[in-house]
């Protein structure tokens, strides 16, 4: 068999709604900008709300405003993105990517695998270093100002982190033997990760985790169109579970949203979107959304382990609660250490029970039994106790 058989046009009777993209199209991530219209109603929020210009991006101001003058000025460097999750690394991107090239050239010039995708050494050997090699005839000379394309492609790496090294090797090369033809965005969450090599090849911006402020805007937005029946506290409450993450803080929205629609009988007729009667989110729904402990109930655990002298008893109380509230060590050692660093006690005492707590986490996460790390975590915050006199 011809090796381009795969390649080849072959005229079939079907809709002309129906489109074809080629094999090494089809490897890439498709983006939101990729989706049909009317896919937007079945989209996460995540994706429906992502932003669709660099004004839309919330936070950040000052990286996107480096990055607007390196588009202004035609001197897109090599970009590397890392930061923790959800905090718009990919939408600044995607959003660059559109200013560039408009949503209808972005499918020809733009490049965007995901850790989901093969991203091997064959990979950057082959589909990458093809679509870095080749040049757009229609963005060369004298068409480059009437069109206000740029002169080269944009190949988006996101996750680079989980990129094999021997992958990483081999981008090196092919980063600088192509850079008048296309410029590469390395995206990732941690960038001890990458090679060393890579990493001074690019312009390194640090994506820290959004400020409140900036995700309460997107959060009002959202709840706005999508009607949603919320009390303000909740809203709060949110935001601050969020901890910088706005996929974090548009799933657990959605999640409780979807919660507050009223079971319908099987056999019942369906009811008009608008006729839904809903019931009112509140801090409660959120906090069991997000399976965080409430913080009355972390401050009656802290209460019960300062003023309590018979360890037997605190334990006790510490394993009621949690089975009660459906808690897990984990996120009682979390939220219980946030509490007592707020307290005015000595240095040492603190100290203490930072050094216990941390350790008896570790060992949490390590696959310890939870039955005895709940008795240390007693035996730690009594320890700090003992030293207050």
């Amino acid at each position: 068999m011809s090796d381009f058989e795969d390649e080849m046009d072959i005229d079939l009777p079907v809709s002309k709604d129906v489109t074809f993209s080629s094999s090494n199209a089809a490897k890439g991530k498709r983006s939101a900008a990729n989706l049909p219209v009317e896919a937007e109603d079945s989209l996460p929020w995540v994706e429906k709300y992502r932003p669709v210009s660099l004004d839309d991006v919330s936070g950040h101001q000052d990286i996107l405003a480096t990055i607007n003058k390196f588009v202004d000025s035609n001197r897109l460097p090599h970009l590397l993105l890392y930061g923790p999750p959800g905090t718009g690394k990919t939408s600044t991107i995607l959003a660059l990517a559109r200013r560039i090239y408009g949503a209808e050239n972005m499918r020809q010039m733009v490049l965007e695998l995901n850790a989901s995708d093969d991203r091997g050494i064959d990979v950057v050997r082959e589909q990458i270093k093809t679509f870095a090699s080749t040049k757009q005839i229609f963005s060369l000379g004298a068409s480059t100002s009437k069109t206000g394309l740029a002169g080269f492609k944009l190949i988006i790496l996101d996750e680079a982190d989980a990129m094999t090294s021997t992958a990483q090797m081999a981008l090196r090369r092919i980063m600088e033997k192509y850079t008048v033809n296309t410029r590469f965005c390395i995206i990732a969450n941690y960038s001890h990760k990458l090679s060393p090599a890579l990493l001074s090849r690019c312009t390194r911006f640090r994506f820290s985790p959004l400020k409140e402020r900036d995700i309460r805007v997107l959060v009002d937005k959202v709840i706005d169109e999508e009607h949603i029946k919320i009390k303000p506290e909740a809203a709060d409450a949110l935001v601050k579970l969020s901890k910088g993450d706005m996929r974090r803080a548009l799933n657990v929205l959605q999640a409780c949203h979807a919660s507050s629609t009223p079971l319908q009988p099987k056999d019942a007729p369906k009811i008009p979107e608008d006729q839904i009667v809903r019931e009112t989110i509140t801090v409660d729904t959120i906090y069991m959304c997000v399976a965080a402990p409430p913080p009355d109930i972390i401050k009656k655990i802290m209460n019960t382990l300062l003023s309590t002298s018979d360890v037997t008893a605190c334990l006790a109380a510490v394993n009621s609660v949690k089975v009660t509230q459906g808690l897990a060590l984990a996120d009682i050692i979390t939220a219980l250490s946030e509490e007592l660093v707020k307290l005015e006690v000595k240095p040492e005492v603190m100290i203490t029970w930072l050094d216990l707590l941390a350790q008896v986490e570790h060992r949490v996460a390590g696959g310890a039994s939870e039955v005895i790390q709940t008795g240390a975590v007693v035996g730690a915050v009594r320890n700090g106790v003992e030293l207050m006199g």
